[in-house]
């Protein structure tokens, strides 16, 4: 997308942490100076934002765009990981989910994530042996609507099992959607038969099609899965070029600290991401354990102090996975901060600086120099805006209002 224009872009009365109340002036999508205040000339655009807090866009790093807001179509009366799986299969077999209506539902939850103030976005999409690319196009088309207001990216996530005699078909359709074009590979390893042989097949089909990998790695209690490290090894040993990506890694958190800490200096060697999903694992997650219940969570502290990228994102939106979600990275980050156990400021950089950096994007950090996506909140600081979610917001994108929201409310007093 080109950002070129003849005019700039006058940011006032923007409220930022650590800067206080501050004028930017932007050209070309680009932050290119702040100033207190700015002369806006003749041809400018001008935003007065009169005082709101001025924070980095948001990014989404894992979503499910063609499985958003099915939860009333496609019930999942046990709220357990593969009871979602057996409904959203069998609701597929009945035919519950054409192009059109596919692609209807992926852009009104395009249109939750921008206004709520994501400007990026990486969704997962089935890819079966009986689908094969018809959802991966539904969300092509969708993704298309979008241009210049979200980045999307779509990961080809592919049906078990990968490898072995009942492989055929789901491999035939790996290759016709790496053929059709997706931006990553992905699978589940640990619902393979054998996921050591998985990830190898994916580590060189994805190095041979020039495609980097975001995994469902590990989502469950189980301690003694634990496939995490037998992915970092072999991207590690093979030297696979391109970038990788592991979501959820629940198993990790039911490790003891001496080995969670081994596992994330693996993981931080190979230079895989990790993504924390707390709305969906806190749903799926634990139900079994009603005496002392787990968190459902990965082990962010041990992975941060190791030097791990962590970002968080939402995963699952109003479907059988995950039966609530607002499509707001804000309360994400809050569930962050509170399951989580992150300080307000790092709990915002995972679902913002983090996610951005994790999906390979260029810096949005609102420094000078960087890609003017940023979102204005009705709010008085950071923690107040995660913990209110007010959706009096200004949504910009290389410096262009996007999206806007505005909220009333009244309380009627009696005499």
């Amino acid at each position: 997308m080109s950002n070129s224009t003849d005019t700039s872009i006058c940011i006032q009365n923007a409220y930022i942490p650590g800067r206080g109340l501050s004028d930017l002036t932007i050209e070309q999508g680009k932050i290119t100076a702040f100033t207190q205040p700015i002369e806006a000339q003749a041809n400018n655009e001008v935003h007065d934002l009169k005082g709101w807090l001025l924070v980095p866009a948001m990014a989404e790093p894992h979503a499910h765009l063609d499985k958003a807001l099915t939860a009333d179509i496609v019930p999942n009366p046990s709220g357990e990981l593969m009871g979602a799986i057996k409904a959203w299969i069998e609701a597929a077999e009945k035919g519950t989910f054409t192009h059109e209506n596919t692609v209807q539902r992926a852009c009104e939850a395009m249109e939750l994530l921008v206004t709520h103030g994501i400007t990026a976005v990486r969704t997962h999409v089935n890819v079966t042996s009986d689908i094969g690319t018809s959802s991966v196009e539904a969300l092509a088309e969708a993704k298309k609507l979008f241009t210049d207001v979200l980045d999307v990216q779509i990961v080809a996530l592919m049906n078990s099992p990968m490898t072995g005699p009942n492989s055929k078909g789901n491999v035939a359709a790996l290759h016709s959607v790496i053929e059709f074009g997706v931006d990553f590979v992905g699978g589940c390893p640990h619902l393979e038969p054998n996921p050591e042989e998985m990830i190898a097949f994916i580590l060189e089909l994805s190095r041979d099609a020039g495609l980097g990998i975001d995994f469902h790695v590990d989502e469950t209690l189980d301690g003694e899965m634990l496939t995490l490290i037998d992915l970092a090894k072999q991207v590690i040993n093979t030297g696979f070029p391109h970038p990788v990506s592991a979501s959820h890694c629940v198993s990790l958190g039911m490790q003891s600290e001496k080995i969670q800490s081994e596992v994330s200096k693996l993981v931080a060697e190979a230079n895989i991401s990790v993504f924390a999903l707390p709305q969906t694992n806190l749903y799926l997650q634990g139900r079994e354990h009603q005496k002392a219940m787990p968190r459902g969570l990965t082990a962010v502290k041990a992975l941060t102090e190791n030097g791990v990228l962590v970002a968080a994102g939402a995963d699952n939106v109003r479907d059988p996975f995950n039966l609530m979600g607002r499509s707001d990275p804000l309360e994400t980050a809050s569930l962050m901060v509170m399951a989580g156990h992150q300080s307000i400021e790092n709990a915002f950089q995972m679902v913002s600086a983090n996610a951005r950096k994790a999906m390979g994007l260029e810096s949005a950090c609102l420094n000078q120099g960087d890609l003017a996506d940023f979102v204005a909140i009705d709010a008085s600081s950071l923690g107040a805006a995660m913990a209110d979610a007010p959706m009096n917001r200004r949504v910009f994108k290389a410096g262009k209002l996007v999206a806007s929201v505005d909220q009333t409310s009244a309380i009627y007093k009696r005499l």
